[in-house]
């Protein structure tokens, strides 16, 4: 099996990425769902999930040490005692003190990760050097039967797609400033999002369970970049995502409804543990994504399983919570149907 690699945005260093449960998902997903569809399907059900999530993430740790090391986990951004962090879902669920250790740019034209994530983009657009037709996602699908509104809005534009491993801080926070205008949720599978999976599986994140929230940042306060969908998608012992915004620091969470104007960089949600992933759907001529997150996808030096299995160069950039993804394109007009 071809090994997975990553280009560390701060050195630009290629890395390769020990997967997790790399064994177990290869069988799953070229053994078991090759030769047994029914017992595919119940081993990637909500079920199972939550089975699986329980037995790998609510037993004790018994050697924290040991543990963080292996997943290169630094408890000193923590706000909670390390004595406290004693399970790996409470490892998993930590809170940081994103202040201060997930700087953000303070341009008000700048979009920011939604979350500490390896992070590939494409667009919509065939006429793009980035162009990518339903490899990830079919996009009518995703979106969900009967938003067509939303279909309409988002032909033709760019996305970006933030796969969180399981090690990772798993608070999604707001990439935009905006107003929300459409919030619902859309049931599905939970299949894994390792490489492996996302390649062997034909549009797995339009087969997920997940959350849509439609963010209206033509607004006042907003950051002027139209219409932006972020879309929060379950997997592989993932239990839940609890809409949890704060616009100070982790205080007085809320959840999510129409109306609700939101704050860049600030926390959104919380995915239970495990791995998981984020999308951003953008409008057609609103963003520029930034111009290292574009080189790194064509890394001569990297060897990334997308790349082998979609047949393009699709190198990920290990981004972090709050920095910068794209920019507002300049004299770009308002685009899209609200």
């Amino acid at each position: 099996m071809i090994q997975h690699q990553y280009i560390e945005r701060d050195s630009g260093r290629v890395v390769t990425e020990k997967l997790f449960g790399d064994r177990m998902v290869r069988l799953l997903y070229h053994g078991v769902r090759e030769n047994n569809a029914a017992l595919f399907r119940v081993l990637t059900s909500s079920r199972s999930s939550h089975i699986l999530s329980a037995v790998n993430f609510d037993r004790p740790v018994l050697s924290k040490r040991a543990f963080l090391a292996n997943c290169g986990i630094d408890l000193s951004e923590c706000l909670d005692p390390s004595d406290s962090l004693d399970t790996p879902r409470k490892i998993f669920e930590r809170k940081i003190r994103y202040w201060e250790c997930r700087p953000m740019p303070a341009d008000t034209d700048a979009v920011v990760s939604p979350a500490d994530a390896r992070v590939l983009v494409g667009s919509f657009q065939e006429t793009s050097l980035i162009f990518l037709k339903e490899k990830f996602f079919s996009f009518e699908e995703f979106l969900g039967q009967g938003k067509t509104v939303w279909h309409e809005s988002f032909a033709g534009g760019d996305f970006a797609v933030f796969r969180l491993t399981p090690d990772k801080y798993h608070y999604n926070h707001a990439p935009v400033s905006g107003e929300v205008v459409d919030f619902y949720a859309i049931d599905g599978d939970y299949h894994s999002c390792n490489p492996t999976a996302v390649v062997a599986v034909a549009t797995p994140y339009s087969k997920n369970k997940r959350v849509v929230t439609v963010i209206n940042t033509d607004v006042p306060g907003g950051t002027g970049v139209g219409m932006v969908a972020m879309i929060e998608v379950v997997a592989l012992m993932i239990g839940d995502i609890v809409q949890a915004y704060s616009s100070n620091k982790y205080e007085t969470p809320r959840q999510l409804e129409k109306g609700r104007f939101l704050r860049m960089g600030q926390p959104k949600s919380l995915y239970r543990p495990g791995s998981s992933t984020d999308v951003l759907l953008f409008q057609e001529g609103r963003i520029d994504f930034a111009g290292d997150i574009l080189a790194n996808m064509n890394h001569a030096g990297a060897s990334s399983r997308f790349t082998q299995g979609f047949k393009k160069p699709l190198v990920e950039t290990d981004i972090r919570v709050r920095s910068l993804l794209a920019r507002a394109r300049k004299n770009s007009l308002s685009g899209g149907q609200q």
